[in-house]
């Protein structure tokens, strides 16, 4: 019956099957030849009744908000005005924006879309190249997943049963890493590239600009400082985020009009079902690899081959770089995570260092052909060829790379900012 299931598993991934098929069918066979269907709806109805993964639909609608509410311009103009006077200026706004967009958001396909759609045909009118800035908001975008509030956070810290708050503050200074290796690279190449300096902006148009931006400024501080400061929990500061995202998007930038609310709401709600969804029926299919032995025999395993950390880490890599180019973000996730948590303390892998490094992989997905999310984004924004977009973004992943590299090996990376902010 094992080989039966996973051949049944293998097989609809192979057809293209939704993620949500692949691992509830082949969940249900095998509760069904070990006793009944019941225990397997049970076990779904359980992983749902939880107070942790009631933020996921409050951090989608606030993602969906900012991306269509207006947000995104404010912080923008207010970037331009500080970093837009340096050697490719319109490239450092972009990171600076997508950076601080990020700590709102939580989505990197949001950030993508809600910065690619004004900065990307602003960089075509300064004269960058296609594929440079299709690759400078497409890697920038991915952002929106590593620095906190992170929904691929929220989803791993479920599935791993840990700390999300720890999460948020493992991928702070990645994330901090990660946006100063992209502005480096950027200020290298405009001045290789000798793009046009923009003009210096009067310091009180800069004041205008950051004052009209603070509304959005603020999330980050009222949804973070609350939950690190003791006053809301995960969920409620996810729910929080989403009430401020709704206030900006309505009464303040006013890029959402409220005949739209309803259809916006909905919109948001159907894709954060989608999301729990499959969450649920992943944690049913690793509660059965659990019971059945296998994450067992496979940490066995790993001790009579005297496998290492390091070693495990490497090839760990490897795979989730290879799953990346096939499946979305979240299948990935969903697949590897029930297998690969058990075996982690034996190893001496720190949950919350591995969490990271599985979203740093997970960003680089987002760049790989042929099923990145990010580059479909960006090509469709800028009307440039996949294939353009998917040059322009390869020196890009080189960097992210060398951080993933940096961060898989240098664990204090990840680990330090939870360590020293928050008691075990």
């Amino acid at each position: 019956m094992a080989v039966a299931t996973i051949l049944l598993f293998f097989g609809l991934l192979v057809i293209g099957a939704p993620i949500y098929l692949t691992l509830g069918a082949s969940a249900a066979v095998m509760f069904a030849a070990a006793d009944s269907l019941l225990p397997f709806a049970q076990k779904i109805i359980d992983e749902l009744n939880s107070v942790t993964l009631l933020a996921v639909p409050y951090f989608v609608i606030a993602a969906t908000f900012m991306e269509r509410g207006g947000v995104a311009r404010a912080l923008i103009d207010a970037a331009a005005g500080w970093v837009g006077r340096l050697p490719g200026g319109l490239g450092l706004v972009a990171v600076l924006a997508c950076t601080i967009f990020a700590a709102m958001c939580g989505s990197s396909v949001a950030t993508a879309i809600a910065m690619g759609t004004i900065l990307v045909p602003a960089m075509l009118r300064g004269g960058y190249a296609r594929g440079f800035a299709s690759g400078i908001v497409g890697a920038s975008g991915t952002l929106g997943i590593l620095i906190p509030p992170s929904l691929a956070f929220v989803v791993y810290g479920v599935l791993a049963d840990i700390s999300i708050p720890r999460l948020f503050l493992a991928g702070v200074v990645p994330g901090l890493m990660q946006a100063a290796l992209l502005a480096g690279y950027i200020l290298w190449f405009s001045r290789r590239a000798g793009y046009a300096l923009e003009a210096e902006m009067p310091t009180r148009e800069k004041l205008r600009r950051t004052w009209y931006a603070l509304p959005a400024l603020s999330v980050p501080v009222i949804v973070l400082g609350g939950l690190y400061g003791g006053i809301v929990t995960l969920t409620e500061s996810a729910a929080l985020s989403a009430i401020v995202a709704i206030v900006l998007s309505l009464f303040v930038y006013r890029g959402i009009q409220p005949a739209a609310l309803l259809s916006t709401m909905a919109g948001a709600v159907r894709n954060a079902a989608v999301i729990m969804i499959i969450i649920a029926v992943a944690l049913a299919f690793g509660h059965w690899v659990t019971e059945t032995g296998v994450t067992a025999h496979a940490v066995q395993l790993i001790k009579d081959w005297g496998i290492e950390g390091w070693q495990f880490l490497i090839v760990i890599n490897i795979l989730l770089l290879i799953l990346g180019m096939f499946l979305e973000v979240y299948s990935v996730m969903l697949l590897i995570v029930p297998v690969v948590i058990p075996m982690l303390e034996p190893l001496g892998i720190d949950p919350i260092h591995f969490g990271v490094v599985l979203v740093i992989n997970m960003e680089i997905a987002l760049l790989t052909p042929p099923v990145g999310l990010n580059l479909f984004v960006i090509a469709n924004i800028s009307k440039t060829p996949l294939a353009e977009v998917v040059r322009g973004t390869m020196p890009f992943v080189a960097l992210m790379l060398c951080l993933l590299v940096l961060v898989t090996y240098v664990p204090v990376f990840s680990t330090w900012l939870p360590g020293l902010m928050l008691s075990k």
